[in-house]
């Protein structure tokens, strides 16, 4: 009898240890649970917030409980998931693309129309480490495309200004700013700490340098650019590999920027922004597009536009995408004997070989003709009060004329000058007096480059009296009358 009652008290007590064991199991999981609702209730919602972080006497956990959901093979926690659930939702996205992206870093180079939308969405869609690049300033042109700035960020540096607005959209990402330019001593060391680098600079100079710099120090380069109406976008230097039955996988390169292009055209020097101008809009499709590219290429997600360039014809909503060249076995940069190397890039003069200045700012003044056949605005203008007689000729197209001119000016485009010297004569005729010695002709531009160009060759047509006004109509708003807009 004692047997058995002893016997039911060891079962009895072997199935109390057991339900204290299963209390103590069924309240961690309570407590986990609490801690991920919490985590994932907004700030501001109705609903009650959970308590978390007791231990079992009700005092204060010394060890808060971990920020992720326990169990789970990834490593995102409650608030990513929350934050990124719409990417995480896409089968063709998933966990593990997520974690590449966190863990992912990427460079820009500009901050400006192309720049700005791609700091912008790779914040927003969690890039770990996002560097941004740009020497210059915000100034109140820029923000027509540029539209990580605000109109409380002109005069403040690109940089702080970006890293502040992509900080406001995510703060758990990492920003590094660099207020300055990308130039051939500094480049390799700079992109060594990135895992993809994107182009988003506005000169022929510095596309060259990103490009081979990206070669040297094995990045892959999404490249963009926009002018004007017009769009396009590539993925240069890329590395993918492709099954192949025989030798199961290869590595296949993408071809570089001097793949496709050895040396650069002449016209390629002046084709940027600040010249030919741009539609707000276009930049921003543009960079999109590149911080998409940037995505595919981090997560391995997705084909990226290796050997292909997507092309944007804004005035038809058209695109279209077409395949590029691959890459060049002969290639200076990329090819089976390169001559740029990490030896040769930081020596390598990229200004010269482009024949353009490695600035996104506005080109420096030509000096073509001499002082005595110029004249300053500021001396300009007090002949022009002293109602001396003469002829103005602007030399810009005719659209840009339409924008804003100076009065009693004859607009003649400088591409249609040797058509149009028999307007001048009369023109000059007509404010001649008798008596008078010939006419003085003053000619003005929007810079002082084509308006110097203009003035040799009146010359050379037999115009004595022609003079250019030094430094054009930018140089007029800032010397002579504040409110004729600067262009």
């Amino acid at each position: 009898m004692f047997f058995v009652f002893f016997h039911k008290m060891a079962d009895f007590t072997l199935e109390l240890e057991a339900l204290r064991v299963e209390n103590a199991r069924l309240k961690e999981k309570l407590k986990q649970h609490l801690l991920v609702e919490d985590m994932l209730l907004p700030s501001s919602s109705n609903l009650p917030r959970a308590v978390i972080g007791m231990n079992r006497e009700g005092g204060e956990n010394a060890c808060p409980a971990p920020p992720w959901i326990a169990g789970l093979s990834h490593s995102l926690t409650a608030a990513q998931i929350q934050r990124y659930s719409r990417q995480l939702l896409l089968p063709s996205f998933g966990v593990k693309a997520q974690e590449n992206l966190c863990k992912g870093s990427v460079l820009i180079v500009g901050a400006g129309g192309l720049g700005s939308p791609v700091a912008l969405y790779l914040a927003a869609c969690g890039v770990g480490c996002i560097g941004i690049m740009d020497p210059d300033r915000v100034e109140l042109h820029n923000l027509h495309r540029q539209v990580i700035h605000n109109e409380a960020s002109v005069g403040e540096t690109k940089v702080s200004s970006a890293s502040r607005t992509c900080l406001a959209i995510n703060s758990s990402v990492k920003v590094v700013e660099y207020p300055f330019g990308l130039d051939a001593r500094n480049a390799l060391d700079i992109m060594a700490q990135y895992d993809v680098v994107v182009d988003a600079s506005d000169n022929v100079a510095t596309r060259y340098l990103v490009s081979d710099a990206c070669v040297v120090a094995n990045k892959p380069l999404v490249s963009g650019a926009a002018l004007g109406m017009e769009g396009q976008l590539t993925v240069y230097n890329y590395l993918k590999f492709q099954f192949c039955k025989a030798l199961k996988f290869i590595q296949l390169q993408g071809p570089c920027y001097r793949c496709l292009f050895p040396t650069p055209s002449p016209q390629a020097a002046c084709q940027r922004c600040s010249d030919a101008g741009v539609l707000g809009v276009v930049p921003g499709i543009v960079g999109t597009f590149q911080a998409l590219e940037v995505i595919k290429v981090l997560t391995k997600v997705g084909e990226p536009l290796s050997a292909r360039m997507l092309i944007l014809d804004a005035l038809s909503s058209r695109i279209h995408t077409v395949k590029l060249r691959g890459k060049n076995t002969q290639c200076v940069a990329c090819g089976e004997l390169p001559q740029i190397t990490h030896i040769t890039l930081p020596n390598f003069d990229y200004e010269k070989f482009a024949a353009s200045p490695m600035s996104d700012g506005t080109p420096p003044r030509e000096q073509v003709v001499g002082e005595d056949q110029s004249i300053t605005c500021t001396d300009y203008n007090k002949l022009v009060r002293g109602h001396k007689s003469h002829v103005l000729v602007d030399v810009r197209e005719k659209h840009q004329y339409d924008i804003a001119s100076l009065p009693d000016s004859l607009n003649i485009p400088y591409a249609k000058l040797p058509q149009q010297l028999d307007t001048i004569r009369a023109a000059a005729q007509k404010h001649k007096h008798e008596g008078d010695e010939d006419m003085s002709v003053y000619v003005i531009c929007r810079r002082g480059n084509d308006s110097q160009r203009a003035v040799q060759d009146l010359r050379s047509a037999g115009f004595n009296l022609v003079y250019d006004i030094t430094g054009g109509l930018l140089s007029w708003a800032q010397d002579v009358d504040s409110t004729f807009p600067a262009l």
